[in-house]
């Protein structure tokens, strides 16, 4: 769904164009909602799904036009390229790996889609606004990505010191 909102909301030019790459979003929303119960519950979760999930959801959130989301952007792609590089690492060295998106992830995800629909929504949202949300968006996405260091801290400390209750996290 990630083109079709990229080319709704990069042409949107009234009211209802805006309202269409609004209900796109929720479909994608309420499509990965789905998409994720029905992976966990039939047990069909894949390290490839892992990947692209969480891109898909970020190529949609943060895809619109706001001034200074460029710098969200690059600040979840450092996140995004460094927590790869740990959980490979991980992987790789102790043979450790997640077990899915953790709570804080999803918060941190679900936070972004409501942001990104009120700046959809509204898109002559004072520039006060804007930053605020995008600051609110900033601290969420430091908070996952700090707890899921920290997991990845205690996969690497838990396979060097042998301790074998958990494998997957």
């Amino acid at each position: 769904m990630v083109p079709l909102f990229l080319h709704v909301y990069f042409t949107a030019e009234t009211p209802h164009d805006y309202y269409l790459a609004i209900l796109i979003v929720l479909a994608s929303g309420i499509t990965d909602f789905l998409d994720g119960q029905i992976a966990r519950r039939c047990n069909m979760i894949t390290d490839l799904g892992k990947v692209i999930d969480p891109v898909a959801d970020k190529l949609m959130q943060l895809a619109i036009r706001v001034p200074y989301m460029y710098l969200l952007v690059i600040y979840l792609v450092v996140k995004e390229v460094v927590s790869t590089v740990f959980a490979y690492i991980s992987w790789r060295t102790v043979h450790r790996r997640l077990n899915g998106a953790k709570w804080y992830g999803k918060v941190c995800t679900a936070l972004l889609y409501a942001v990104m629909l009120i700046m959809v929504a509204f898109p002559q949202l004072s520039d006060g606004y804007q930053k605020m949300l995008l600051l609110v968006c900033a601290g969420a996405m430091t908070l996952s990505f700090v707890m899921y260091l920290r997991i990845y801290i205690t996969m690497f400390i838990d396979g060097r010191t042998g301790k074998n209750d958990k494998v997957i996290y």
